[in-house]
């Protein structure tokens, strides 16, 4: 069962589990408990992707931040642990300070900086505390290259611009959806891993590193790429500098380790091309 199936990783997962149930806003409100109640089946496996991430608005829209990002959850997982399933709960680098210098493990003290990171970790917590059987699977960075994530704005840009400016001074790891959707379904299949684990494409790259890859990947000269500083694009919430997530917990579970990023990033926009 995936919640959120209409966002850009729920999507990526019904493409590869097409028998999966998914549900959307308009299907589902995780909000409403006689609702989940209701929707939950004993024994499932319920993949969480319903969330609010509009990182800026959410400084100025905490109430719906809260409900989508930390009730829905805790409903979510009340609903699981009544009927035995089990819940994945996916969340963000951004209950992170990104302050850090090394890539973060999943007991790394937490610490968010912005509205949306404070209310993914409180679902984060209701989850655990609620559903002795959930997953908490942090991630970052994610893209499918369509609907105006930041792949696809990059694709978009090189279209219509010359050049355009990327900030050069955050670091994290750009991750494909699919790849994230196929291991979010292979831990699915393996009960038995860490309550907390990070998954993202392996490597680091800075947003210009990213931007320069889909250039490039495009035929286009990367060169029409420039690198900026982000004082150049003052936000309501501020970005994490270092949101690198270690995938050693992951690895260590026996899980299969995501590929490199830039890998992954020639499978998307390849696909995107056919």
């Amino acid at each position: 069962m995936v919640t959120g199936a209409h966002g850009l990783l729920g999507r990526e997962i019904l493409r590869w589990a097409p028998e999966a149930r998914g549900f959307g806003r308009a299907e589902l409100d995780i909000t409403d408990p006689a609702a989940v109640a209701a929707a939950v089946e004993p024994g499932a496996v319920v993949i969480n992707c319903a969330a609010y991430t509009a990182v800026d608005a959410a400084e100025t829209d905490a109430d719906a931040a809260f409900a989508a990002n930390a009730t829905g959850p805790a409903v979510l997982a009340a609903a699981c642990a009544a009927v035995g399933a089990r819940l994945i709960q996916v969340s963000t680098d951004y209950v992170f300070p990104g302050t850090g210098t090394r890539p973060y493990e999943p007991e790394d003290p937490t610490g968010p900086a912005t509205v949306y990171g404070q209310t993914k970790l409180a679902g984060e917590r209701a989850v655990l505390e609620l559903c002795p059987s959930a997953t908490v699977v942090r991630t970052a960075w994610v893209y499918a290259g369509v609907q105006g994530d930041f792949v696809a704005t990059m694709r978009r840009l090189e279209r219509e611009r010359d050049t355009v400016t990327v900030v050069d001074d955050q670091v994290g790891s750009p991750t494909s959806a699919a790849d994230l959707a196929a291991a979010l379904l292979e831990l699915s299949t393996r009960p038995a891993t860490p309550r907390v684990l990070h998954a993202a494409n392996s490597g680091t790259a800075t947003w210009f590193d990213l931007a320069t890859a889909v250039f490039t990947e495009l035929g286009a000269d990367p060169a029409r790429v420039l690198p900026c500083d982000s004082s150049a694009f003052p936000r309501p919430a501020p970005r994490p500098a270092y949101s690198v997530l270690s995938p050693a917990a992951w690895n260590a579970a026996g899980l299969t380790p995501l590929r490199p990023w830039r890998c992954a990033l020639t499978d998307t926009l390849r696909r995107l091309a056919d």
